[in-house]
């Protein structure tokens, strides 16, 4: 099986954290502007936690790839925080060049650093690796989860 690409990947995840974040906005407007219910925020809520960790995870991913540096790939961090920044920011991605349609790192002559070795071995193994990064996050939003909502 050979993965998405790295500029592919990103889209699909920045599109997702932007479409989880209406969902959770909407949610936000029913219980807070309309109060008619809690429901919106109660499912949206969590899922747009457990894809802005994904889109996290993601970012660093390609960033690593494709040899970001480290202002793009804060900013690409960041651009998950407020409502639908996460789609002009991939589109900036895109546009110069920046996330392409093949894993630099495939290759193992290009991975020199240890965590370019770490990704070049899980680009080997793609689907036994998304299963690993799959439960990775949901381990970790489960810890968030019972932790608490980020906001009382």
């Amino acid at each position: 099986m050979t993965p998405p690409g790295p500029g592919r990947l990103l889209r699909v995840l920045a599109d997702a954290e932007a479409v989880t974040w209406s969902l959770l906005l909407i949610g936000m407007a029913l219980k807070y502007l309309t109060r008619t219910t809690d429901l919106g925020v109660s499912i949206a809520g969590p899922v747009h936690g457990f894809v802005f960790l994904a889109y996290c995870v993601v970012v660093v991913v390609v960033a690593l790839d494709q040899r970001w540096g480290p202002k793009t790939l804060v900013l690409g961090l960041f651009s998950a925080v407020p409502p639908f920044v996460t789609i002009p920011f991939e589109q900036s991605v895109r546009r110069r060049g920046l996330a392409g349609p093949t894993w630099r790192l495939r290759e193992r002559a290009a991975a020199r650093t240890l965590p370019e070795r770490a990704l070049h071995a899980v680009l080997q193994r793609p689907l036994l690796w998304a299963v690993v990064a799959l439960l990775a996050v949901t381990v970790v939003f489960v810890v968030l989860l019972r932790l608490g909502p980020p906001v009382g």
